[in-house]
């Protein structure tokens, strides 16, 4: 067959020296993971998970995949996250894009961060609501958009990430929660980049700032700091029997395997004691921050430190000249972010240490 047609969009990538391929890591000291409690690495979660589980569950949940043990895992899940339901999937981007997919409908309004994940605006996408976007973190212009939606909108929903996957910054949730309220729209919140790491127990930052009942969903993934795969959606019982329903990605998977959903249950036995790991992680965020260095750093408190190179040729070279040291640092592209926005996305973990990213931050300097 005749595959010319693909062409053009790809040789377009590759002038612009944006062309993404796959790499094994060759090691090296782990700036770029997400595994930021060490979960991973450390193999913490091998013992909690049986061997004699299944990998294959046999179907979708509403047929044969369904078990006990899934149903278990969600109870611990909602009561962990203090809401009354949670429903798995297989990931963050099934999650964002059966819940935001098949929730809002004609008549509805999504407002959403303009920075938020891909998943997200995809999920936006499939919906048959319109979606507008509002100013990264700026409530004046969600209230602004807010004030000219709720009027005519048959619901609104406000969609925004916790904390942001590229510049680590977090969300006004207070702020975004009050305005909410006031004009009487549902809040969805991404917690990907805040489950294990932030609050006192790993909770994220909805937990932390007492804004559960504020939200009428969130999204938890297990994929980063639970060292693990898969996500949940929590809310009410009402969203999950609708989902159950609707959401046609949980709809038409096959269920997520015993093995990992028991990966999952240990993941959240295990997470939630490790206090000493965030504070180790706050110490090496905060020597971060102070140190100067020779490009802009994105304001940020989370693991995700994110060093702005302008160009994507530019940007190559810094990570290679890291990576050359040993240190395992990768570039982010456009068009994976705006022109102008490339960058360094480096991230800080439990079992890095004080020298490793001295080493880092003197060869940024």
């Amino acid at each position: 067959m005749d595959e010319s047609f693909l062409t053009p969009r790809v040789r377009e990538r590759i002038d612009a020296d944006a062309l993404r391929q796959l790499t094994v890591s060759r090691g090296g000291i782990d700036f770029s993971s997400n595994d930021y409690l060490g979960i991973v690495r450390q193999g913490l979660l091998q013992p909690n998970v049986p061997a004699s589980l299944s990998h294959g569950s046999t179907g979708s949940r509403l047929l044969s995949g369904n078990s006990a043990l899934a149903e278990q895992t969600e109870q611990k899940i909602a009561a962990f996250h203090q809401a009354p339901a949670a429903l798995l999937y297989h990931s963050g981007y099934d999650a964002n894009t059966g819940l935001l997919g098949c929730v809002p409908q004609k008549g509805d309004v999504i407002l959403y961060d303009r920075l938020s994940h891909a998943s997200i605006r995809d999920g936006i996408r499939l919906s048959f609501a319109e979606g507008f976007s509002f100013l990264h973190n700026d409530v004046e212009d969600l209230e602004k958009k807010l004030a000219q939606a709720a009027p005519s909108a048959r619901q609104v929903f406000v969609v925004t990430e916790s904390v942001f996957s590229m510049d680590g910054d977090r969300a006004p949730l207070r702020e975004m929660a009050a305005l909410c309220r006031k004009y009487r729209a549902a809040l969805v919140v991404d917690e990907a980049h805040a489950t294990g790491v932030i609050g006192g127990r790993g909770e994220g930052l909805v937990q932390e700032l007492g804004l559960q009942e504020a939200c009428f969903a969130r999204i938890h993934t297990f994929g980063k700091a639970c060292g693990c795969q898969g996500a949940a959606v929590i809310g009410s019982e009402m969203l999950k029997t609708y989902l159950i329903n609707f959401s046609r990605p949980f709809i038409y998977s096959t269920a997520p395997a015993p093995a990992s959903v028991a990966a999952i249950a240990a993941a959240y036995d295990l997470f939630p004691a490790m206090s000493e790991q965030r504070a180790h992680l706050r110490t090496l965020i905060a020597l971060f921050r102070e140190t100067p260095v020779r490009f802009t750093k994105a304001e940020s408190d989370t693991p995700v430190q994110a060093v702005v190179i302008p160009g994507n040729s530019e940007v190559r070279a810094v990570a290679a000249q890291l990576q050359q040291h040993g240190l395992d640092v990768r570039p982010i592209l456009y068009p994976t972010v705006p022109r102008g926005g490339e960058r360094l996305r480096i991230v800080l973990h439990a079992f890095n240490t004080r020298e490793e990213l001295t080493q880092l931050l003197q060869l940024l300097s």
